[in-house]
């Protein structure tokens, strides 16, 4: 069986992207476990104390707010690479101001 060739510079850049978007799935799934096991920590120190007003919402709520930044990063649109095309345009654009 033979490897496949990932000499081309394009393929090892979209090897790449495509590593550090497998790693944020991981990292989103590790955040999750997290998430979860402070959001039962916090609620079962709430209910250990009293179970006034229920106070672990905002911490809850604060890693929840996280939790969806870091899944657009991990399952979202993957943004668009800068292409040279863009980079010209750019700098027609800033000339033209001048």
């Amino acid at each position: 069986m033979t490897q496949p060739d990932h000499s081309d510079s394009t393929t090892n850049t979209y090897r790449d992207q495509i590593r550090k978007r497998l790693k944020d799935q991981q990292d989103f799934q590790k955040y999750l476990t997290v998430w979860g096991g402070v959001s039962l920590l916090v609620t079962v120190i709430w209910a250990l104390t009293g179970m006034g007003y229920f106070w672990p919402m905002w911490p809850i709520l604060g890693m929840g707010i996280a939790a969806f930044f870091q899944w657009r990063i991990a399952y979202g649109t993957p943004p668009k690479e800068i292409t040279e095309q863009d980079i010209d345009a750019e700098i027609e654009r800033v000339n033209q101001q001048k």
